[in-house]
C-alpha cells in the first residue's frame, strides 16, 4: 500500500545515496540483467530504497513466445525474492501481444498497486493498439487500485481507468525529463 513519491532508475540507484525513492527497471535490459545473475550483490543496495518496481524484462511480440514468458516470469520470481526479503515490491507489468496478456497478470493479486511502462509503448499506432488492448485486459482482470505509470499517460488512453477510480500516477522518463531541461 505505498506509493512512490519519486522513481530512480536501476542503473543510476546502486550509485545513489538518495534512497527516498523506488527503484525501476525501465531501461535496457543488458543495464539490470545482473540482478537476474547476482541478486544477492543489490539486495543490500535495494533494501536502503523505499522500495522496488519489479524488472521490466522485455517482451517484444517478434521474439518467440516462450522467450516473452520467461521475462515474465523472471520479473515475478525477482520480485517474489525481494519481498521474502524485505524489500516492499510493486509488480511491473509488461506484455506483448494477447498470447501474453494472462500471462503477464500471473502471481499479481488483484486490487492492487501495479506498474506499467508507457515509453516507446504508444507513439506508433500498431504499438499503441496492443497497448491499448493490453492494459484493458490488466486493468479488467486485475482491478488495481492503483497504477503507476513510468511514461508518458494521456487521458485518451487513461481517462477511462480514472473514471472508475483507479489512481493513476504518472512519473516522467529519464527521457521526458532530459527533453523539458532542455526546453527549459
Amino acid at each position: 500500500d505505498i506509493i512512490p513519491n519519486i522513481l530512480n532508475v536501476f542503473s543510476k540507484a546502486i550509485r545513489s545515496t538518495d534512497y527516498d525513492a523506488w527503484v525501476h527497471f525501465y531501461e535496457d535490459d543488458v543495464n539490470f540483467e545482473r540482478i537476474w545473475n547476482r541478486p544477492k550483490t543489490y539486495l543490500p543496495i535495494l533494501k536502503k530504497f523505499d522500495g522496488v518496481i519489479t524488472p521490466d524484462f522485455s517482451v517484444y511480440r517478434d521474439m518467440p513466445l516462450v522467450m516473452q514468458q520467461w521475462n515474465i516470469y523472471r520479473s515475478r520470481a525477482i520480485g517474489h525474492w525481494l519481498q521474502e526479503n524485505g524489500v516492499p515490491v510493486i509488480p511491473n507489468v509488461r506484455f506483448g501481444d494477447e498470447r501474453t496478456f494472462e500471462t503477464s497478470c500471473t502471481g499479481i493479486q488483484k486490487h492492487g498497486i501495479i506498474a506499467i511502462g508507457s515509453h516507446g509503448c504508444i507513439k506508433l499506432s500498431d504499438d499503441r493498439k496492443y497497448f491499448i488492448n493490453g492494459l484493458s485486459y490488466v486493468i479488467n482482470k486485475l482491478e488495481p487500485s492503483t497504477l503507476v505509470v513510468y511514461g508518458t499517460a494521456p487521458d485518451k488512453i487513461f481517462l477511462p481507468y480514472k473514471e472508475k477510480d483507479i489512481e493513476v500516477l504518472q512519473f516522467d522518463s529519464d527521457f521526458m525529463k532530459s527533453r523539458k531541461a532542455v526546453s527549459a
